[in-house]
């Protein structure tokens, strides 16, 4: 691992990067061009000292996840997130050779920092969730650590039946048609790809539904869909969700939106008062609340 070459370039890359980049304030007293450490650690989810230690050029080499990590926290390009994981001397997970479909990519990522009243995440064409904002870990939960074909909703969507329980049972047919109908469209787009195969071969022999879907050739991008998302302590939430796709359609940002004055709006609205504590728990609460003013 080169430590000085790797202290100098998370210097140069903290620099460069304005603090109204990642929706932090400027203020008046900034002494540094760009993000100060701590800032740089607070992204990262790093402690202050582990990240300053990396800067001097000391400290134990940092994990494939930190690297990771870091470069969405200094939002480095492709080139730049491969050049960091060179020095730390990690190899590049699989996931980012080639196409680097799960590095967010910058301009989704400065996007997503500036929906702060609003849930929102960024996904992948596979429906993989590659960072949530917190109210959408709030709303949606927080998704799963990358490992393997699990980590895409769409694919748990049609072998693990708990995953449905975000939609109501009644709305699960719409959803499972607009998965399938898009799914075929990523596939015609990435023509001849073995991720893309390998997902869609798996389904038809896992899900009946999968394959009976998959077999009527239905195609559509899922660009906007209107959404009943049952939530543990606020009950059923009406939202629509908008996305907005990348240059190459590999990756898409999320958000969730109500039209003001209803009940959806308030529902988002008190979401953000609750944040990410212990939903079921808040539901369970709620009701013992309940059954003792009867």
């Amino acid at each position: 691992m080169n430590l000085p070459e790797l202290a100098a370039f998370l210097k140069s890359r903290r620099d460069r990067v304005r603090p109204a980049d990642v929706g932090l304030p400027v203020g008046p007293r900034r002494r540094v061009p760009g993000l100060r450490r701590e800032e740089v650690a607070q992204l990262a989810g790093l402690s202050a000292d582990y990240y300053t230690e990396l800067e001097r050029g000391r400290g134990a080499q940092p994990s494939a996840q930190t690297l990771a990590a870091l470069a969405r926290a200094l939002r480095l390009g492709g080139d730049q997130r491969d050049h960091l994981f060179h020095l730390a001397d990690r190899p590049l997970p699989e996931s980012a050779r080639g196409t680097g479909a799960r590095h967010v990519q910058p301009a989704l990522l400065g996007l997503l920092d500036r929906l702060a009243t609003t849930p929102a995440q960024v996904i992948t064409d596979l429906h993989e969730t590659l960072v949530q904002n917190e109210l959408a870990v709030a709303l949606l939960g927080r998704a799963p650590e990358p490992r393997g074909p699990a980590t895409g909703f769409a694919y748990r969507w049609f072998t693990e039946p708990d995953s449905r329980a975000v939609y109501p049972p009644e709305d699960h047919p719409h959803h499972s048609r607009v998965f399938v109908a898009d799914l075929h469209a990523v596939a015609a787009r990435r023509s001849r790809d073995s991720e893309v195969a390998g997902m869609t071969a798996a389904l038809r022999r896992r899900s009946a539904e999968f394959a009976e879907l998959w077999d009527t050739h239905d195609v559509g991008l899922r660009r906007t869909d209107h959404k009943r998302i049952v939530h543990p302590a606020l009950g059923v939430i009406e939202l629509d969700c908008h996305s907005l796709f990348s240059e190459d359609g590999r990756q898409r940002l999320l958000w969730f939106t109500a039209p003001p004055g209803t009940e959806g709006a308030a529902q988002l609205e008190l979401l953000g008062v609750i944040g990410t504590q212990d939903m079921a728990a808040a539901a369970e609460d709620n009701s013992r609340t309940a059954d003792r003013n009867r």
